[in-house]
């Protein structure tokens, strides 16, 4: 490993490998093609991460020139994890100065086509916005030399393998090739190999932990009816010892209606969501890492790539749709060997998609206890004290909120524009004017023209106005005839 390299990691405090590095970096610095597989939260993205910066020639290298092609290209599945990992990258080689881009869609064309004209070393990005900018011919991956799949198992689920496979072929045949995910489906190993030269497929366990989540996770899995759910949630976050709290929901709908509920009873809550514009879900999750919101309620679009020290409670508010999500929803707290607890709610219609989940998983949870937010184990099960209710005490309401976050104008693509303030009150202010339009500048339109105001008559008082004529008729003769 390059001595930029481990000192910007030592500085962020990262010094020991977790068992998925310590088998990926020998062949991965080699040069060698290779799937690397590991539960969610074991440093998957360093797996790949520090090869493929020892691989690129950055600016500060000696004898490095400013390249503008982009020398290394992550694909990555969701916005949320496309963010991640572009951070983590650019944190490892801070001090090589790499250039680092994040590439997704939400956000506007321009600083992204700007970004790469002025160079980049390498391109994080989402596979829609990937294809539009390789379309425009202002992304050329012909230069790649490290392409990495990461979580090529959610691209198969959200059906992407067509345009994954499109940019793979516009890349560099001569190159290192790295998929990394939690879970392997055959059709993801069948892909790799396609595209990959003889590559070595590495499943990182630890020794005691041979499970498919995470050991220090402490899971709970309970029974419970849709009418209690937010009273049970609004004990547990009064849970002694509970630091940040992502929630997960199956549906968008109700991911913003638990967040919404959760902030009248007094919690600092945040929502992601696919209903909410880029600069929206952003703002949310910059909140949730500043601490200025401490839940965080999210649909699946979030599950993967939230990356957040002191995250210690996930909450499954809706069942997850199968095995996979579930490990990757827990995963997101008892990260980098920490410790945390996972509670999940399960439906009485949910009943047999969870015992699917629980089988494949070998679980202990066949059978889930039923439960309500007044049921003695919830207390002592997760240390709430007794005189809890369902709201939050007023001198506990000490985060500053989501709206203490700024939200920033991305210039979001395929959303309509706000309307500026002054011109919603455009009618109120028009009530005080004067009737008179002589001050006003003469517009060069026609006077027939659509939209020219200046063209239209002054509003006439009623006394100005002309008294209709009425004529009383009879049988179709005047009235009085």
């Amino acid at each position: 490993m390059l001595e930029a390299t481990a000192q910007a990691l030592e500085s962020a405090g990262i010094v020991d490998a977790f068992p998925i590095q310590e088998q990926t970096l020998p062949l991965a610095l080699a040069g060698t093609d290779l799937i690397g597989q590991a539960k969610t939260g074991t440093g998957k993205t360093l797996g790949f991460g520090i090869p493929l910066l020892q691989r690129i020639t950055a600016p500060a290298d000696e004898g490095g020139g400013k390249s503008i092609n982009a020398q290394a290209l992550v694909i990555v599945p969701t916005r949320e994890l496309c963010v991640q990992v572009a951070k983590d990258l650019e944190l490892a080689g801070s001090g090589r100065n790499v250039r680092v881009l994040a590439v997704y869609g939400g956000r506007a064309y321009d600083p992204q086509v700007e970004a790469l004209k002025a160079g980049v070393d390498v391109v994080v990005g989402t596979p829609g916005r990937l294809i539009d900018l390789a379309k425009q011919r202002h992304l050329d991956l012909s230069h790649v030399k490290v392409l990495v799949l990461d979580e090529a198992d959610e691209m198969l689920d959200l059906g992407f393998l067509p345009d994954v496979e499109h940019l793979v072929s516009l890349t560099n045949k001569v190159r290192q090739t790295m998929l990394f995910s939690a879970t392997m489906p055959g059709q993801i190993i069948n892909l790799a190999r396609r595209y990959m030269t003889q590559p070595t497929h590495i499943r990182a366990t630890d020794p005691d932990d041979a499970g498919s989540t995470v050991l220090s996770i402490e899971q709970h899995v309970w029974r419970a009816h849709a009418l209690d759910k937010v009273e049970l949630v609004a004990r547990i976050l009064q849970a002694d010892g509970r630091g940040l709290t992502m929630i997960f929901c199956r549906t968008k709908r109700t991911a913003q209606k638990v967040a919404d509920d959760l902030t009248e009873r007094g919690f600092a809550a945040g929502a992601v969501h696919g209903d909410l514009g880029q600069g929206a879900r952003e703002q949310a999750l910059r909140a949730f890492r500043s601490g200025k919101v401490d839940v965080l309620v999210a649909t699946d679009v979030a599950a993967r790539g939230i990356d957040v020290q002191d995250v210690t409670h996930v909450i499954n508010y809706q069942c997850p749709e199968d095995e996979k999500t579930y490990v990757h929803r827990i995963g997101r707290t008892g990260r980098a060997g920490a410790s945390g607890v996972a509670i999940t709610f399960v439906d009485w219609d949910d009943i047999p998609r969870w015992q699917l989940i629980n089988k494949e998983l070998g679980l202990a949870f066949h059978d889930p206890i039923e439960t309500y937010s007044s049921s003695e184990h919830v207390f002592t099960g997760l240390g709430i004290p007794a005189s809890t209710t369902g709201v939050l005490p007023s001198a506990q309401q000490t985060r500053a909120g989501l709206n203490a976050e700024t939200l920033e104008d991305l210039g979001e693509t395929g959303r309509k524009p706000k309307v500026a303030s002054s011109a919603r009150s455009g009618n109120r202010d028009s009530k005080s004017r004067p009737a008179n339009n002589s001050q006003r500048k003469p517009s060069n339109k026609p006077s027939g023209q659509a939209g020219d105001s200046t063209s239209r008559p002054a509003a006439k008082s009623a006394s100005d106005r002309p008294k209709r004529s009425r004529n009383r008729t009879r049988g179709g003769k005047p009235a009085g005839s």
